[in-house]
């Protein structure tokens, strides 16, 4: 039995750089422009539109919890307040609760 031409020699070499130079070009333009991703790359963005999806779902009842409080102006400057640090005072490592309460109360009467 005869090998046919292209797989003797010269041949052969062209034959194996053009199945190499092709695999290559086939993997650069799949990774690049196809859509192709690694495992890890695909997990990661799975986390991210889970987590996306998370904040999506929960954010409204947090919205709703909020409106439907008796409070919730004074509530929200309050929690600025004590967050942002005025109702901390010197020799003090924490906000006065009371001061803040006392605070977003006088905020909310500006309006």
């Amino acid at each position: 039995m005869q090998i046919p031409s292209i797989l003797k020699g010269e041949s052969l070499k062209r034959l194996l750089q053009g199945a190499a130079i092709g695999a290559v070009t086939t993997m650069v333009i799949g990774f690049n422009w196809g859509g192709w991703t690694l495992g890890s790359t695909a997990k990661e963005m799975a986390q991210k539109s889970a987590s996306l999806a998370v904040v999506a779902a929960l954010a409204p009842i947090c919205v709703d919890k909020f409106q439907h409080a008796t409070d919730s102006p004074v509530t929200l400057i309050e929690s600025f307040v004590e967050k942002g640090g005025w109702a901390t005072f010197p020799g003090s490592t924490t906000p006065d609760s009371a001061v803040a309460r006392a605070c977003g109360e006088m905020l909310a009467s500006l309006k």
